[in-house]
């Protein structure tokens, strides 16, 4: 039986260590919908825009109520959001929009995003209008 040499051993004992690892990530990054009230859409008037944040894997809506309550509103992926006609500037700080939303379960202020209608009464849907 030949010799293996330990440097090469080192090497693909890495490799396979990144392999797992990289397996697990997948994984990790995703989440069940059952934290939301899947179907059952709320809307809340007059919110303000404090932040719109475009980063995967989920999108973000931080906005303030009438009474300056801090919301937050999960969305679908840059990706698929992209593809329905949102971009990183859809939103601006400031900007007064309506929320169509899917709440937490547990009454926190916040939800899953469905649809926002900004001021000149365009409607940005996040969901295919099938679900």
């Amino acid at each position: 039986m030949k010799a293996v040499p330990f440097r090469r051993l080192g090497l693909a004992a890495g490799a396979a260590l990144a392999i797992v690892a990289g397996m697990a990530v997948p994984g990790s990054a995703h989440h069940s919908t059952a934290m939301f009230d899947w179907g059952s859409e709320a809307r809340i008037e007059h919110m303000t825009v404090e932040r719109w944040v475009w980063t995967n894997p989920h999108t973000f809506i931080y906005a303030r109520d009438e009474n300056n309550q801090r919301w937050a509103f999960e969305g679908m992926s840059p990706n698929h959001l992209s593809r329905a006609g949102w971009s990183r500037r859809t939103l601006a700080p400031g900007e007064e929009i309506t929320v169509g939303y899917y709440p937490l379960r547990d009454g926190r202020r916040g939800g899953f995003n469905v649809r926002v209608f900004k001021a000149d009464g365009t409607e940005m849907l996040q969901l295919p209008s099938a679900m």
